[in-house]
């Protein structure tokens, strides 16, 4: 993966019956509608282990890749990610020492925290355009996404600090 550039797409739930949510799919479709537009076709890392439905996040991500044309060798699948920092560092274990350019398919709520989360670990990665719209219809979920970001931030932040003082990042 060395210099190929890699659209990192943050994972999502998983449905009941193992269809993508919708979040999940808008992560997908933003990250392949601006992947599949660059003039160097991109690595896809979607990431994500398995929820409280199966299959695995990414599983469901790689297949919906694969469904609008995505050659299964294009994909680089993340299983184990649990959460944004452990699928940040998964990712970043994947990519290795050298990456290429590095961009991240998420909501637009939750691309600051991603991005710092790369950035603080020594890799430069940059937005793909978040899906348009909010990332749920109901007002309250909305609140309650945007509200998590408030204490996640600093705390995965320093956790992500505290990775890479001790070399695990």
């Amino acid at each position: 993966m060395a210099g190929e550039p890699v659209v990192v797409i943050m994972g999502a739930a998983v449905r009941p019956g193992g269809g993508p949510s919708r979040a999940l799919a808008e992560r997908v479709r933003a990250a392949w509608r601006w992947g599949e537009a660059q003039p160097v076709p991109p690595r896809y890392m979607p990431t994500g282990a398995v929820g409280r439905h199966g299959p695995a996040e990414s599983a469901v991500m790689a297949r919906l890749l694969q469904e609008t044309g995505v050659p299964a060798e294009r994909i680089t699948e993340e299983p184990t990610g649990t959460d944004t920092l452990s699928s940040v560092l998964a990712c970043l274990r994947l990519l290795g020492a050298a990456p290429g350019p590095v961009f991240v398919a998420t909501h637009r709520y939750h691309l600051p925290r991603t991005l710092l989360l790369f950035r603080l670990a020594g890799c430069p990665a940059r937005a793909v355009p978040p899906p348009p719209g909010p990332a749920a219809r109901a007002s309250l979920a909305r609140w309650r996404w945007r509200l998590r970001e408030m204490p996640a931030l600093p705390y995965d932040a320093a956790l992500m600090l505290w990775a890479r003082l001790t070399r695990r990042a």
